[in-house]
Formats: C-alpha cells, structure tokens, sequence
C-alpha cells in the first residue's frame, strides 16, 4: 500500500507544470473533446509507466548492496532539484502533436513519446526500484498522472492561471528530496 499512495503522491506533484500537463492543455484546446483525451493520457501512462516501473524493479534484483541503494535515494534528490526547472512545451512539439490523428490516438502517442525521459517517467523507474512492485507502482503513477492531468483538460489554460506553479514546484521538490534523504538516512542505518 505504501508503494502505491507514495507513487500517487509523488507523480501528482511532479506533473503540476510539467510538459505532459502542458501538452493536455494544448490537444484539449485543439479537439474540446476531453474524454478521449483523458482515455489516452490513461492508456500511455499506463504502458510508458509500466515498462519504468519494471525497469526500476528488474534494476533492483539485479543490482543489490548499499551502492545501489544510495543511487536509488540520490535520483529522488537529483529528480527534486530538477522539479524546480519549470518545463516549456516547445512551440514546434505543441504545433505538431495530433497532426491527422483523432484525440485519442493523437493524445496516446504524444504523451507515450513526450513522457519518454521525463522527470515522472524517471520517478516511475525510481519507485519501481525502491518498492521492487512494478504493477503497485504503475497504479498509482498512473492515477497520480489523471489527478494532475484531468483537471489540466477539463479547466484548460484557466487552472494554469490559478494554481502558483512556483509554490507547487516547490512542494513537489522538497517530497522528491525528502524522500531521498529518507532513503539514503535508511540505508545507512540512522532509521
């Protein structure tokens, strides 16, 4: 269970601003159609998620030993810091997502490509590697996506506006970083 409310809470903050959220708001405008859309954000989250989570967990039964879990803890704080960064959807990835294709296909393939590498998609390999439960961690990677996203189609550029990107940035920041120091504090044996 703690593999799966901490994988919604850390992808859930992590997405705020990111350029996935950015991209929901950009192919909502363009079909006004969100229940497609929210059908393949779910879909492309769960097979990018699902292969990251079983990267991280397979990583884990390969690789053992403290090294391992001191990488494991200084990727939560790499990826914290980088939550800082605010994320831009280039203007040319923004005009070209959904060219020719309907909303569904169009959202399932922009954000299985665009989630390649991202900061959520790194947190996934990471969790999936600290909880070994690639199937726990995707469930709740995903559904912490839809919690950040849905909302990001429904309210479009409106939520955007309203919610201080800084101060949730920050938030999700100092969880990635927390849990981190928590994991490195783990291993070497000070909890």
């Amino acid at each position: 269970m703690e593999a799966l409310l901490t994988s919604i809470a850390v992808v859930a903050l992590a997405e705020i601003g990111d350029k996935t959220m950015l991209l929901a708001i950009v192919l909502a405008a363009r079909f006004r159609k969100p229940l497609p859309i929210i059908a393949g954000i779910l879909v492309a989250t769960l097979a990018n998620h699902f292969l990251a989570a079983l990267a991280g967990a397979k990583a884990a039964e390969f690789f053992t030993g403290t090294a391992f879990h001191y990488l494991v803890a200084a990727s939560f704080i790499v990826i914290g810091l980088w939550t800082l960064t605010p994320d831009k959807l280039e203007e040319d990835e923004a005009d070209h997502k959904g060219a020719g294709l309907g909303p569904f296909l169009a959202t399932t393939i922009a954000f299985f490509l665009v989630e390649i590498g991202d900061k959520t998609q790194l947190a996934t390999i990471a969790l999936g590697a600290r909880y070994s439960d690639a199937v726990l961690v995707t469930m709740g990677t995903t559904i912490g996506m839809l919690a950040a996203n849905v909302p990001a189609v429904i309210l479009g550029e409106k939520l955007v506006e309203r919610i201080p990107l800084s101060v949730i940035r920050a938030a999700a920041a100092i969880l990635f970083v927390a849990i981190g120091l928590w994991l490195a504090a783990s291993t070497a044996g000070w909890v």
